[in-house]
């Protein structure tokens, strides 16, 4: 029997090396989770600045990009926009200031600068660097005064229109794009700010989508709207795999709560319902999907009004289940305060795991069963009623002896 016994003892050896390889997988299986988030966290299709992760190759048609060039000039960056500033009015200056000199060289201006009897093109004009100054001086109108045009120079007179005009031309042009880029809203979109998560939680029973927005200055943004896009890859029922495709994400269209009155920060709400695309999504799903949610502010700029544009998105692991935004909102002495050390942070509240689907089917089934286990006193009233007009008629329909008896009579 002892022999038999330890047949069924177990060998600790084998089960040591087995929980160690376990143990070695599961770390090694959390390393490559690890790293399949931060590379999933590298591609994004929109940065957390606002930017757009795409670049565009293999552009052929690049003539229209000069078909635009006032656009164009104004996309540029700022080093190559005043590179292309000092170089338009430097190869403006240089041009007509190699024509003046042309002109001086052509009639002999330059062989008779002593000759008091000689009437040249332009005045105390001795050299190139003259004739550049002066070509400066005409395109800028500055006029110092000691290098002048005769009225002996009919060509001279010619390219001073030419010059005067096609300065202007430079200086308007150059001038513009220099305003629109310097009053280009981007830079106000810096000063609105996006939650660094978003959450999942209960709001009014029902499971919603939030995040938050605000607004660091005290000039308000005009017409401010919210959008909100689902990147996700899409496979057609015909088998046509589309890689980023959108769709919308309602964040109060149809009740006009994307409208935002921006003056304190709020908190964005999306009741995922059947028509959400996170209406079969539970906790452990949304773990393992991949996907991103691009929020797009815009609005006009009460100083400017120029329409300005923020944008900033989410990936899968800034999505936290369970958790709602702090209040950054209190109460002084008059006025409110908004404390915007709390605006990123977030604290734990119960949360049911399933998705939105599974908890609204739970609660219509907790519904029909207290509808149909607990009857209503109307009922019951009704039931004892019956009973009583049964009741009656029976006893009207069986007369006693003693009635017989009187009736015949």
């Amino acid at each position: 029997m002892a022999k038999d016994n330890n047949v069924f003892t177990p060998i600790p050896g084998p089960t040591i090396t087995n929980t160690k390889a376990f143990t070695h997988a599961a770390k090694l299986a959390e390393k490559l989770e690890k790293a399949d988030r931060k590379l999933r966290r590298r591609q994004r299709y929109v940065e957390k600045d606002g930017r757009c992760n795409v670049q565009h190759g293999n552009v052929r048609e690049t003539y229209r990009y000069l078909t635009d060039i006032f656009t164009t000039l104004v996309d540029l960056k700022w080093r190559v926009s005043l590179l292309v500033f000092i170089m338009a009015y430097a190869i403006t200056w240089l041009f007509f200031g190699v024509i003046w000199w042309f002109i001086a060289y052509c009639r002999g201006d330059l062989e008779h600068l002593e000759d008091p009897g000689w009437t040249p093109c332009i005045k105390n004009l001795n050299g190139f660097v003259s004739a550049f100054l002066f070509s400066i001086e005409t395109e800028t109108t500055i006029g110092y005064g000691h290098r002048v045009i005769t009225d002996k120079c009919p060509e001279g007179i010619i390219l001073l229109l030419l010059q005067a005009i096609l300065g202007s031309m430079v200086n308007a042009f150059m001038v513009g794009c220099m305003f629109v880029k310097i009053s280009q809203p981007n830079k106000r979109a810096e000063t609105l700010v996006f939650s660094s998560h978003a959450v999942i939680s209960l709001r009014d029973d029902k499971l919603c989508l939030m995040f938050r927005v605000g607004d660091l200055r005290q000039s308000h943004i005009v017409e401010a709207s919210i959008r909100a896009k689902l990147i996700k890859s899409k496979q057609t029922q015909e088998g046509e795999f589309i890689p980023l495709n959108q769709t919308d994400i309602n964040v109060g269209f149809e009740t006009g709560d994307d409208r935002l009155f921006l003056v304190s920060p709020l908190i964005i709400s999306h009741e995922i319902n059947e028509h959400s695309p996170f209406w079969e999504v539970s906790k452990r799903q949304l773990a393992m999907d991949d996907f991103e949610i691009v929020v797009i502010l815009e609005g006009m700029v009460e100083a400017t009004g120029m329409t300005c544009q923020a944008r900033s998105s989410y990936l899968v692991d800034e999505v936290q289940w369970g958790h709602r935004f702090m209040s950054v909102l209190s109460l002084e002495d008059g006025f409110y305060e908004v404390d915007y050390n709390s605006f990123h942070q977030t604290f734990e509240v119960p949360t049911p795991v399933c998705s939105a689907r599974e908890l609204a089917e739970a609660s219509a089934r907790i519904d029909a069963h207290l509808y149909w286990s607990i009857p209503s006193q109307l009922d019951e009233k009704v039931e004892e009623e019956g009973t009583e007009k049964q009741d009656k008629q029976r006893n009207g329909s069986i007369t006693s002896p003693e009635s017989e008896q009187a009736l015949s009579e």
